[in-house]
């Protein structure tokens, strides 16, 4: 029996969804293994299961841990001292700052197409667009209608999907997303 590897560092649960994070979104989630993520770390896969039972469970720690992101990045514009139309702008801002400062997060949060990770991922999208859109609503001068509300948070969507993987980060953009905050905002002054 050969002698137990040495490793350099302890390993830890972030450092696995590191690993995890990039496999998923360059693989799919169903390309990916728990061996090939062990692998990709230089540890054994049963280092991996110690952290985690089996690869959904650490998809869905992952998507967990991103929507806390988001969701921390949102509370905080609401924290910020600003007027009601101020905050509307930083909220559409920071969404958008979100999705490309963090676009493996995102893609995962909200691009992968697979069945088996749409049911483990239900929640999260769920409660983050509730706060989105109850936000959106107590802070709006109009009220708003449900179907308006959602049809920003797509806008914003869709100008993430289309800088996501073409841009290196959010300062590439600052600039258009701010206009196409601006330019949200006028349906709802």
């Amino acid at each position: 029996m050969s002698p137990r590897k040495i490793v350099q560092q302890e390993l830890t649960r972030d450092m696995i969804m590191d690993a995890a994070r990039d496999l998923f979104v360059s693989k799919g989630y169903q390309h990916v293994s728990m061996r090939q993520i062990a692998k990709e770390l230089g540890y054994s896969h049963g280092a991996i299961y110690y952290h985690f039972k089996n690869k959904a469970e650490l998809f869905s720690a992952l998507v967990e841990e991103h929507f806390d992101l988001l969701n921390k990045k949102l509370r905080d514009v609401l924290e910020q001292n600003l007027n009601p139309i101020g905050k509307l702008k930083q909220l559409l801002v920071a969404f958008i700052e979100f999705g490309l400062n963090h676009q493996s997060h995102y893609e995962i949060m909200f691009l992968i197409k697979d069945e088996e990770v749409r049911n483990l991922v239900n929640q999260g999208p769920s409660r983050t667009y509730e706060n989105f859109a109850q936000s959106i609503s107590h802070l709006s001068v109009k009220k708003m209608k449900v179907q308006e509300i959602w049809l920003m948070f797509l806008s914003l969507h869709g100008f993430i999907t289309h800088y996501c993987r073409h841009v290196d980060s959010f300062e590439d953009v600052r600039d258009l997303a701010e206009a196409h905050a601006e330019f949200l905002l006028k349906s709802i002054k």
